[in-house]
């Protein structure tokens, strides 16, 4: 079997990663090949947990920039959150995949409330820990959770899915001039507003010397390529190592 390069890690997904090519919601084709992949790094003894995002659904900031109190819209966004989780514990279920749902709002009906050492305890024993509603407090987004819940659980690398293949000077959809980085530091992510993760987020990492692996979700494998050791995407760390 092959050798994992990392034992635990956090695997941060967008909502909007969830819906595909469709306008909202979730594509179930998206939600399967995501499971798929997570399955097969569980299956390499590999400790998975997973940020969720929820703007297939509802997007805290651009309904606040229409007119919506921001508490009140970031809220909403966390819920959206919720319900994504509950979708993919579902089909990671399915898939003989033992999950827990961690939520920062309480909801006991629904799924755990947030504790650390119960997420570390259920990660020693195998399952696959979803944290839910961001953070629990409004103006912090999803990026910041990620990166908040991987120091706390002590993961070993933050695994940020998009729909490019790494990080690059510019939108590659609108700049075809853009070139991609293979690495970079914290610093240059927040002196060049890459847009990597928010400003909160890098920080966070860079005070706690967390590396982010940016990566195209689209390509079948890449998960696996990553926690084996491969180079995919875009390495930040406090160093470059170009």
């Amino acid at each position: 079997m092959a050798q994992a390069r990392y034992k635990r890690i956090l695997l941060k997904l967008s909502g909007e990663a969830l819906m595909g090519d469709q306008g909202y919601g979730i594509d179930h084709g998206v939600l399967d090949k995501i499971t798929s992949e997570v399955k097969e790094i569980c299956e390499l003894g590999v400790e998975v947990a997973i940020v969720i995002g929820g703007g297939n659904i509802f997007r805290g900031l651009s309904a606040a920039a229409k007119g919506m109190e921001r508490a009140s819209a970031d809220y909403m966004g966390m819920l959206a959150t919720v319900l994504n989780a509950l979708a993919l514990q579902n089909i990671l279920e399915n898939k003989g995949v033992v999950t827990r749902v961690q939520s920062a709002i309480e909801m006991r009906e629904l799924a755990e409330t947030y504790i650390r050492r119960r997420a570390v305890r259920h990660l020693e024993k195998g399952r696959v820990v979803i944290f839910a509603a961001g953070t629990g407090n409004p103006y912090f987004t999803t990026d910041t959770a990620a990166a908040l819940r991987a120091m706390e659980i002590g993961a070993e690398v933050i695994m940020k899915a998009t729909k490019v293949d790494g990080v690059y000077s510019a939108d590659p959809m609108k700049d075809k001039t853009a070139t991609k980085f293979d690495s970079l530091t914290y610093l240059d992510v927040l002196r060049k507003d890459l847009r990597v993760m928010d400003a909160t987020a890098i920080s966070l990492c860079m005070d706690n010397n967390l590396p982010i692996i940016v990566f195209n979700l689209n390509v079948s494998g890449n998960i696996k390529r990553i926690v084996l050791g491969e180079t995919v995407g875009t390495l930040v760390t406090g160093r470059n190592n170009a």
